[in-house]
């Protein structure tokens, strides 16, 4: 009902979002402002229950290569031929992407036979998988950031996530990756998290920012249809209290709310991998966001690589925007960072933020969900928190049902989302 509600208002459709596997062209309009690149690498040696993203047990190097020989071959069906680009941020994603080690070199090598990379250059990381070695081998093919899925340093939360390995594996990767010399590193920790208290949660963010993190990424946890959580998510109520407790610790750890549910250090770098404006996706699974479409790759290994191989486009899916949907799916991503920017609406769509969306800004300032700014507009802390909520109930309407059935074994043709 209230993603029915959005829709309607912000978007002016009553229409159903529709995600078709049908219409898929070689050929993305990639003349757009401020295009990012992800990398998705779905390997993994365990498959933790709480992830939502595809992944796929490691097989070892042979099937990496293989997988990696897709990947860059899609690179250069997409981004190659034509106009040399510039990339604002490549991102790889997973699964483990540590898994690949030096071989992601040839991966940000096809990137860059391609296009120029204007910003840096993030990985996401197991705990388990990061090593001295490895660490120095992506830093030398150009990784500038990192992002560790630690989720939480407490044995007893791991274990109630289903989180399997050694708890002190995030810690020894932290001494590592703070001896790398990299611009950010990120932490990721869940909250709401069963039978987690308020000394467990502020103690894992402290524990982060002693061991070096510029960046603490907090998320709820969100039980999905197709995972196989052990325990169900604690009341709304709880997150509340958590999210309040965060809050509160990452003001006395010095660190400034860059998101809805993101802390980072003043004057370091953001690491985030695809809240952006426009990006391309590669690999199984991954999105791809431009002017006025959303695409979604095969989440098949084999699918994938099959059509990639075959020289056909690896999409999946297609989702088509009207030119108000497609503002409308901006403002709500610009809403998680909190801040909406004028000149950035302008860029993207040649519009006046306020002459598109002022209405609902100004009944926003009323509500004291928003506030003015010199650059726009700004979420207040009650306006943080109501898209706390909202934003879980996208996940579950839109994200959680698009998943579930692209990964299905017999996808369907469409997916209709209300």
């Amino acid at each position: 009902m209230l993603t029915t509600l959005l829709r309607a208002g912000i978007g002016r459709t009553i229409k159903p979002f529709v995600f078709e596997s049908t219409g898929h062209t070689a050929a993305l309009d990639l003349d757009v402002p401020a295009l990012g690149a992800y990398v998705h690498i779905p390997f993994c040696e365990s498959l933790c229950p709480f992830c939502p993203y595809y992944k796929v047990p490691y097989a070892g190097g042979e099937a990496m290569e293989s997988y990696l020989d897709a990947v860059e071959g899609e690179i250069a069906a997409v981004l190659g031929g034509g106009e040399r680009r510039t990339l604002t941020s490549l991102y790889f994603g997973g699964g483990s992407p540590a898994l690949a080690g030096a071989s992601i070199a040839r991966v940000i090598a096809a990137v860059r036979a391609c296009a120029d990379i204007s910003g840096g250059i993030g990985v996401e990381l197991h705990p388990r998988d990061v090593t001295g070695e490895t660490v120095t081998a992506l830093a030398e093919a150009g990784m500038t950031m990192a992002s560790l899925g630690v989720q939480s340093f407490r044995p007893a939360m791991l274990a109630a996530l289903g989180r399997a390995g050694d708890p002190d594996d995030a810690e020894r990767a932290l001494a590592v990756l703070g001896s790398a010399g990299l611009d950010a590193v990120d932490v990721d920790l869940i909250f709401g998290i069963p039978g987690q208290s308020d000394e467990d949660l502020a103690r894992d963010f402290e524990r982060a920012v002693e061991l070096g993190a510029t960046q603490v990424s907090t998320y709820p946890f969100i039980d999905f249809t197709y995972a196989e959580n052990r325990h169900p998510p604690v009341p709304e109520r709880r997150k509340r209290e958590l999210l309040a407790v965060l809050l509160a610790t990452a003001e006395a750890c010095g660190f400034e709310r860059s998101s809805v549910w993101t802390f980072r250090r003043a004057g370091t770098p953001a690491y985030s991998s695809i809240t952006r404006d426009n990006f391309v996706g590669f690999g199984a699974s991954a999105t791809t966001l431009l002017r006025d479409e959303f695409k979604v790759n095969a989440f098949s290994v084999a699918a994938y690589s099959e059509a990639v191989a075959a020289g056909r486009p690896a999409t999946a899916y297609t989702l088509r925007f009207t030119t108000r949907t497609r503002q409308a799916y901006w403002l709500f991503w610009a809403c998680y960072g909190m801040e909406i920017g004028r000149e950035r609406f302008r860029t993207l769509f040649g519009r006046d933020l306020d002459a598109v969306f002022g209405g609902w800004l100004a009944a926003a300032r009323l509500a004291g969900i928003a506030e003015r700014t010199g650059r726009g507009w700004r979420l207040t802390a009650r306006g943080a928190y109501l898209y706390h909520i909202v934003e879980q109930v996208y996940t579950h309407q839109y994200i959680d049902k698009t998943w579930a059935a692209a990964m299905a074994p017999d996808p369907p043709e469409r997916i209709v989302l209300w």
